[in-house]
């Protein structure tokens, strides 16, 4: 028999969020660990804000935002705000209810800086760190270090020369290049990287992780 489609609003839901994300679902073990990483940085966190004035983005939250971001890809904070007011298992995740409105971007921005400045990133990492060292998933022997190339997301085009660059550049003997005297629109930023001399260039960032070789896990990085 053919199901009818229900169009009228529900005044009540009593399904929590919790309801709504699986036992096994990946989320679950790393909120785990997040909140224990978090619940260390308390005092970071008191040090950053002020105890007057208008409340902001709670820091936890913020930064449960920025893991998802970076677990599933979502290219910018506009769309990371846009995902997370339909996506049950993000608000679920950063501990956002139901009916909460999600954050205007430009607010998430501007804290995201202020996190970062505090170097509360770098706190967060090594607290999770200390969770698989003391799971036993980390040894002290053998680590490699890793390189590579982060594609920006800007295009070469964006590109543009500075309206005032500096005097001496980066260069050999002061040579001026192309970071010196050009800068995306977009993304202040980026540079422009080539893998090799026989490949384009493509605005991008260089990151440099340390990786311990028996579990894969990453232990530091610039």
């Amino acid at each position: 028999m053919r199901g009818n489609e229900d169009q009228q609003e529900e005044v009540f839901r009593y399904i929590p969020l919790e309801k709504r994300v699986g036992a096994e679902h990946p989320l679950r073990k790393i909120r785990a660990m997040a909140d224990r990483a978090l619940g260390e940085l308390g005092a970071w966190f008191d040090q950053l804000y002020s105890q007057t004035g208008r409340p902001s983005i709670p820091p936890e939250q913020r930064l449960g935002a920025l893991i998802l971001q970076a677990l599933y890809t979502i290219r910018s904070e506009r769309q990371l705000m846009d995902q997370m007011d339909g996506n049950w298992r993000y608000r679920w995740f950063v501990g956002l209810k139901l009916d909460e409105a999600v954050w205007d971007v430009t607010v998430f921005t501007k804290n995201r800086e202020r996190l970062l400045g505090g170097e509360v990133s770098r706190l967060f990492f090594e607290q999770v760190t200390e969770q698989a060292r003391a799971g036993g998933l980390l040894e002290d022997e053998h680590f490699t270090v890793d390189g590579s190339l982060i594609e920006a997301w800007a295009s070469r085009s964006s590109f543009e020369k500075k309206k005032d660059p500096p005097e001496r550049g980066r260069g050999a003997r002061g040579r001026k290049m192309f970071r010196d005297t050009h800068e995306s629109k977009s993304d202040p930023e980026a540079r422009i990287y080539h893998q090799s001399r026989w490949t384009p260039g493509r605005p991008s960032y260089l990151g440099h992780v340390i990786r311990e070789d028996r579990n894969g896990l990453v232990v530091g990085g610039a």
